[in-house]
């Protein structure tokens, strides 16, 4: 066995009294039991599941929740699943590449995953919000992931991301042979016939408890499909891209009407 020198015994020594006292000691446990490894910053963590129904206040003054943490872990989870994809799959078309992309961080497979690792036990949420909002879980895996990467890199996010999410709770063969998401479906649509897609966000209402509720529009080839509303981003596109999606099948004078807007 190794002999640690002095200085490196201090240190850990050090950490493990900060550790044994922390009054977070449940929620450093918490996170080794999910991730491997213990917070080096804890704050990251506690914020990162702090859902916007029950802000807290930072030192500075200002309120604070887990939505930035959000976006910063789905830009880090798309980045890191596109690229292990493209690594896994050499011979794939771009098409079959986005699709399972998508059908990974989908909102419904990633709350199946939050709920796996009982991220909900954890979340400070109204009452309300966590029985009316059924992505409570899938949020704060977005979180938790932005968490990681500001408390321990890029790196540590990548290893998280492939072995604790992908090899732990996804099959991957079965993924690839579920029926694609409309989004998906849409855009693979779009890129096989040349045509130009975008999501435009259009209002943004709250509901009667004063919930965040988001609406979307899908252009096709600059041409109006359709629209469509949920409680967060992803899922207003996933419903004005299913009434897109029927549209083109249903209206034929649509569908033309979009094709003849493809380029090349």
């Amino acid at each position: 066995m190794k002999k640690l020198d002095s200085a490196t015994l201090f240190n850990r020594i050090i950490s493990n009294i900060k550790f044994l006292f922390a009054k977070e000691k449940e929620l450093y446990v918490f996170i080794h039991g999910i991730t491997g490894f213990y917070p080096l910053n804890i704050d990251y963590y506690k914020l990162a599941f702090v859902h916007r129904s029950m802000p807290v206040k930072t030192q500075d003054g200002r309120w604070a929740n887990n939505e930035r943490l959000e976006y910063l872990g789905d830009a880090i989870l798309d980045a890191v699943v596109g690229a292990y994809l493209y690594d896994r799959y050499p011979t794939k078309h771009e098409g079959f590449l986005t699709s399972t992309r998508a059908k990974i961080v989908q909102r419904e497979s990633l709350n199946r995953i939050g709920k796996a690792f009982r991220l909900e036990s954890h979340v400070r949420a109204s009452t309300h919000s966590s029985s009316h909002n059924s992505y409570i879980s899938g949020n704060a895996v977005e979180a938790l992931v932005g968490a990681i990467y500001l408390d321990r890199g890029y790196q540590a996010c990548k290893d998280f991301i492939e072995k604790k999410i992908i090899a732990e709770h996804l099959d991957l063969r079965e993924l690839v042979k579920t029926e694609r998401n409309y989004k998906s479906r849409l855009i693979e649509w779009t890129q096989k016939y040349r045509v130009t897609i975008e999501f435009q966000l259009i209002d943004t209402i709250n509901d009667m408890e004063g919930n965040p509720v988001f609406k979307t529009a899908v252009l096709l080839g600059g041409i109006y499909a359709a629209d469509g509303s949920g409680y967060s981003k992803k899922e207003s596109h996933q419903c004005a891209s299913k009434k897109s999606y029927e549209r083109l099948n249903k209206d034929k004078i649509f569908r033309e009407q979009v094709l003849s807007t493809a380029s090349g």
